[in-house]
């Protein structure tokens, strides 16, 4: 299937120190820029972020302070991310509910206002759960391979 972009469309991830946005510093991200031609660019990179990474957060996605330590930081990063974003939509998987606000906390902390008035922001996480029934009939099938009969049967709900 091939997207019919009007403009062009990055799809990004984010690793951080933690999951308090207001706290939190990106350690690592990646962009893949696709343009309606169908082209693509892919930029990622290991950013400095300036304070301790949590052992929680390596736990989670193995960066630590040594991997980061000769990195650029943020606000070393800031202009070109930005000069690479704008005037693009952005995709994310949740990241309407963590990636972007924290994508704009690092910003704001540069003196960046982001997102540009007019960007789209589209959340995977979000489509994916609208394409998908969200029944406890489709939960009980999907994690105990199960079928529920009489639902909304109280006792069989239980």
């Amino acid at each position: 299937m091939k997207l019919k972009l009007e403009r062009p469309l990055i799809c990004f991830d984010l690793e951080s120190t933690g999951l308090n946005i207001s706290e939190a510093r990106i350690v690592s991200c990646c962009f893949i820029k696709i343009y309606p031609d169908g082209s693509r660019d892919t930029k990622k990179r290991l950013i400095n972020p300036t304070i301790k990474i949590p052992l929680e957060s390596i736990e989670i996605h193995g960066i630590t302070d040594e991997m980061v330590k000769d990195s650029l930081t943020f606000k070393n990063v800031s202009k070109g991310l930005f000069d690479l974003i704008s005037g693009c939509d952005l995709l994310s998987f949740n990241g309407n509910n963590y990636d972007v606000p924290l994508l704009a906390e690092e910003f704001l902390r540069c003196g960046i206002n982001f997102p540009e008035e007019g960007t789209r922001l589209i959340d995977a996480c979000s489509i994916f759960k609208k394409m998908h029934e969200r029944t406890l009939t489709a939960a009980l099938r999907l994690y105990c391979n199960e079928e529920l009969d009489w639902a909304h049967n109280a006792e069989a709900d239980t």
